[in-house]
């Protein structure tokens, strides 16, 4: 098909404001072009794939209820995402689940990794070490973080989401993102010290 031929894409701002209009097409779309990132997210911040759908539900839902309210001083994306980091954070707090971040997905594109391959060659000290012990103890030094500081890690390392974003979504300066971040790390390799 010629380029020329596709159909351009809506930008966001469009269907947010046909969808405060009352067209649920509209923000079926919206929920179509965010529903992975969002997922991916609730999963990351709780482990568990059935939570994960529950709250991508919840998030949209409370998304659809509050658009009225939507100024547009942000996109609809880092709105949405805010939403989705409160209700997850909120979630866990009601919950007091401690669950682990799980690396099951994310366990194929590791072994498939040149790095990987390298980091766990002969002469390594990762070479006897299995992935699973791996996740085991990266699971526990992740539960060792604040919400405040495993929020800024799932956002920025897992999910590769600028700071001036995330600066956004949880409503910080950039700097104090850098400074969660760099705190983080730094208590992350402590606990990981023997693996990194």
């Amino acid at each position: 098909m010629a380029e020329e031929d596709q159909e351009p894409e809506i930008e966001d701002q469009e269907l947010v404001r046909l969808a405060q209009e009352g067209d649920t097409a509209a923000f079926s779309e919206l929920v179509d072009r965010y529903h992975s990132r969002i997922y991916t997210l609730t999963f990351q911040m709780t482990s568990s794939r059935e939570d994960a759908e529950d709250l991508t539900q919840e998030i949209f839902v409370k998304a659809f209820e509050a658009l009225p309210r939507f100024k547009g001083r942000s996109s609809f994306y880092t709105w949405l995402y805010r939403i989705g980091i409160n209700k997850t954070i909120n979630y866990r707090k009601k919950r007091n689940r401690n669950r682990p971040v799980s690396l099951d997905a994310m366990e194929q594109e590791v072994t498939s990794e040149e790095n990987y391959h390298s980091l766990s060659s002969k002469g390594s000290p990762l070479r006897n070490v299995s992935l699973g012990e791996l996740q085991k103890k990266l699971n526990e030094a992740m539960e060792g973080l604040s919400e405040k500081h495993r929020t800024v890690v799932v956002m920025h390392d897992m999910q590769g989401i600028p700071h001036d974003e995330i600066a956004k979504v949880v409503g910080v300066s950039v700097g104090t993102v850098r400074s969660r971040l760099f705190y983080a790390r730094r208590q992350l390799q402590t606990e990981l010290g023997d693996y990194v």
